[in-house]
């Protein structure tokens, strides 16, 4: 059963559905990236390993994104098990999306940092059930370069088309039905991350 989280939750956490050996994220594509992918558990050669692609640990998060799989574009929602190992060293080589004087020294060095770094972080308010926003903010992950080709090469474990289960929700949501549509939803919980490695992606205050 999945338990809301409540709004005491610490501002920047990472939630996410995971055992102990793999964490799962959620990307959405057009069909023809989206099934070939779930039908053979890696990404085919159309997926282009040298742009920026971004993972998201909230299904919530990625329902908003894609409209519950029906913005054009995204109508296949993928749920990706990728390895620890791999989602970590992914953070602890991440650089924020946006400059933040509260970690970097000035915008110039944080520029910097954006060019060398293989993956950026960006936090967006999580969402609810209606896809509203909650006052707490989800992770989303930006793997490009190296931490693309790893992704795609070296973390997978395993794909699954979830777009029905989208649907699903999606359609219990739109009845009213809150209680059942939230049964549905993975188990979140908050993912046991040093907090060294992620001193450089929030604001002390937000910690």
């Amino acid at each position: 059963m999945f338990t809301l989280v409540t709004v005491t939750e610490p501002t920047y956490q990472i939630r996410a559905q995971y055992t102990d050996s793999t964490v799962t994220v959620y990307q959405a594509y057009a069909p023809e990236i989206g099934l070939p992918t779930a039908r053979e558990g890696r990404f085919p050669t159309a997926w282009q390993r040298d742009r920026m692609t971004w993972i998201k640990p909230s299904f919530l998060w990625m329902m908003y994104r894609c409209g519950w799989g029906t913005k054009e574009g995204q109508e296949t929602v993928l749920a990706v098990e990728i390895t620890r190992v791999g989602f970590d060293w992914a953070l602890r080589n991440a650089c924020l999306s946006h400059y933040a004087p509260g970690i970097h020294t000035d915008q110039a060095a944080w520029k910097r940092q954006l060019r060398r770094a293989p993956a950026r972080v960006q936090w967006d308010p999580e969402r609810d059930l209606r896809l509203g926003a909650l006052p707490y903010r989800s992770l989303q992950l930006g793997v490009a370069g190296e931490a693309a080709r790893r992704y795609a090469d070296e973390w997978i474990v395993r794909i699954e088309d979830v777009t029905p289960l989208a649907t699903e929700i999606h359609g219990l949501v739109r009845a009213g039905e809150f209680d059942e549509a939230g049964a549905l939803l993975p188990e979140e919980r908050s993912y046991p991350v040093d907090a060294e490695a992620l001193a450089h992606l929030r604001r002390s205050s937000d910690r």
